[in-house]
């Protein structure tokens, strides 16, 4: 499934845009274990964080992205590993990854991929951020 940017997240993108904002937050990414459709209307709410079995969300510190200008403009991040000791303890699935804000915890972007079930010590999921605009 492609990236989605609900509305709130619409909402704090134009907003730093315009500079009706300026407070800068990092981005936590988290493993949901929801089966859930990203949809416009979502909160932080709407997924269930994967829990259990050595995962841990990981902050992306906003100086560590790489933007570059094209067709399409990229801001990329390096790969994230997200490496289990074994089973979840929330539903045993994991379907996709959520974006929040820290602090406030605001929802930015979710994005669903083919699920996985860790079950093993050393299982992992890597994922490599990258946010596209053209």
């Amino acid at each position: 499934m492609a990236l989605l940017v609900p509305n709130v997240g619409e909402n704090i993108a134009l907003s730093y845009l315009i500079g009706k904002t300026t407070t800068v937050r990092d981005l936590i990414y988290r493993l949901f274990a929801t089966n859930v459709t990203p949809a416009e209307s979502d909160t932080a709410g709407t997924y269930t964080e994967a829990a259990g079995g050595g995962y841990a969300s990981k902050t992306l510190t906003g100086s560590s992205w790489t933007v570059t200008n094209g067709a399409p403009t990229e801001a990329s991040y390096a790969q994230q590993t997200y490496t289990f000791t074994g089973a979840l303890t929330t539903n045993p699935t994991v379907y996709g990854y959520y974006v929040t804000r820290v602090t406030d915890a605001d929802l930015v972007l979710a994005e669903t991929f083919t699920s996985f079930t860790p079950a093993n010590n050393g299982d992992a999921i890597l994922l490599t951020p990258k946010i596209t605009c053209d």
